[in-house]
Formats: structure tokens, sequence, C-alpha cells
């Protein structure tokens, strides 16, 4: 087993040199530019020697509800959308621009990882990409389990689905400041526009 990792790591840092000395052959790194087949072989190698076989293995304990759906559904929202976008896609300004761009979540790339393998990437990110770990080795796995399932969910949601999602997107500063100025105006606070009164406690 250990000479079948060792001669796997000499393939993969042979492609990863073969691959610099073309990118910097063609004019440099940049992250405007589509991984080669090269890269993605070598990045999908990489991951998989990086996942321990029991980490594979594993089982989601958390059992599938529609609750549990839901309560996914609106973490997913809150904190994987920006990247990932709702519906799974990965098409927002984020996800297209990181290096390699997030990956569409609906197709087998991610659909035919078993369970354990999509905690894993949850729980302990995936490194060289944008990916980062969420959570702490302290804090309770159920939402990231629940999060597995919302993930299987992703290619059959429903508009419905994806519309009650937007609730729970985060908003800037400028979003959060026109809801304002819309609620003042609603309860018949002037024009609309914060006034000074509003910012002190």
């Amino acid at each position: 087993m250990r000479r079948k990792l060792t001669w796997l790591a000499a393939i993969i840092i042979a492609l990863a040199l073969g691959w610099a000395a073309e990118r910097t052959a063609a004019g440099g790194f940049s992250a405007r530019q589509a991984p080669s087949a090269a890269e993605a072989f070598v990045a999908r190698g990489a991951r998989r020697l990086a996942m321990p076989k029991a980490a594979r293995e594993m089982n989601n304990p958390v059992l599938f509800s529609s609750d549990i759906l839901v309560e996914a559904r609106h973490h997913f929202a809150d904190h994987c959308a920006n990247c990932h976008a709702n519906d799974g896609s990965g098409n927002t300004e984020m996800g297209r621009n990181l290096y390699p761009k997030a990956p569409d979540m609906r197709l087998p790339g991610t659909q035919e990882l078993s369970d354990g393998e999509i905690y894993f990437v949850i729980r302990n990110g995936v490194r060289l990409s944008g990916m980062p770990a969420w959570g702490k080795d302290t804090d309770d796995d159920r939402e990231s389990w629940a999060l597995v399932h919302f993930i299987r969910r992703l290619p059959k949601l429903s508009p419905a689905e994806v519309d009650d999602m937007k609730a729970f997107n985060p908003k800037s500063p400028a979003e959060l400041r026109e809801d304002q100025e819309e609620e003042n105006f609603l309860n018949g606070k002037g024009n609309g526009n914060i006034q000074e009164s509003d910012h002190h406690h």
C-alpha cells in the first residue's frame, strides 16, 4: 500500500511540475484561466489521498426528515450560498472567480461522492482551493451532516425552495440600509431615510 501511495505521489508531483512549466510558458499563472485537465486530475487525486478511508465510509448519523431539510436549506443559504449559490450551481460572483471555480454540486462530481466524503469536505475544507474548513472539532456535527442531506437534494430543488432561501441570504450594509429606509417609510417616519436618532440606542 505504501509503495502504491509513493508511486501515486510521484505521478502527481510530475504532473504538477509539467503543469507549472506549461503555465509558465503560456504566460504565467492567472485565476482567470480554467484549470487544465492535468491540473483537475492532480486536484482530484490529491483530494482522494487527503481523505482517510474511514471518512469515506462514514454513514450519515442524522436521520432525514422534512424539518432537517428545511433547517439545512436555510443554513446553506446563510453560510454557503455566497460561493455555491442557493441552487448549488456555483453561479455567483464569488463562485465564478474562485480558482478552481466553485463546482456545480448538482452534477455527478459531487453527487457521486459518499455521504462521508461530502461531510469530510464540509468539516475539513479543501487545501489550495477556496473551500474552507467549517466548524471546530468540539462543535456538534449535526449541522454538517444535515447539510449533506440538503446537498443530496440540490439536483431536485424546486423553484419555491430556491425562492424561500433568498430570505436567509446574507445582506450587505447597503441592502440592510435600504430595508431600514423602507420600514421607516411604511411606519410613517418621514421620507424613509434613516434619521440620526435611529442610530442611537
